[in-house]
């Protein structure tokens, strides 16, 4: 199985925007703010799986780890849309990843 990267997220993300694009308008800066508030809800929903099922639900029970996987991919494609919303590259959050990466194992030595 090929995992999916970055840049590959935000094709997915584009042409499902494509689709809709009728009723959900442009990925644009002025849209940002927005794709954040539905990510926000999202997390929400994450956060819910844990608290209706348990976080041992969610790592023992097949259908509560689905779940939960689901609510995580709909946030991811939230964050995805804000990506695009302001033009931040796939090359941008791998090289800022593994920055903050570095400066987080270093943080507390």
């Amino acid at each position: 199985m090929k995992y999916l990267s970055v840049d590959e997220m935000q094709a997915l993300q584009k042409e499902l925007h494509q689709v809709y694009e009728d009723d959900w308008g442009t990925l644009n800066p002025e849209v940002a703010a927005h794709c954040l508030l539905w990510t926000v809800g999202e997390i929400g929903e994450v956060i819910d799986v844990i608290k209706k099922e348990g976080a041992d639900a969610v790592v023992q029970d097949s259908g509560t780890h689905a779940h939960f996987a689901e609510e995580l991919c709909d946030v991811l494609m939230h964050l995805t849309d804000v990506m695009l919303c302001l033009n931040v590259t796939p090359e941008e959050i791998t090289e800022s990843f593994r920055a903050k990466q570095k400066r987080n194992l270093e943080r507390w030595k």
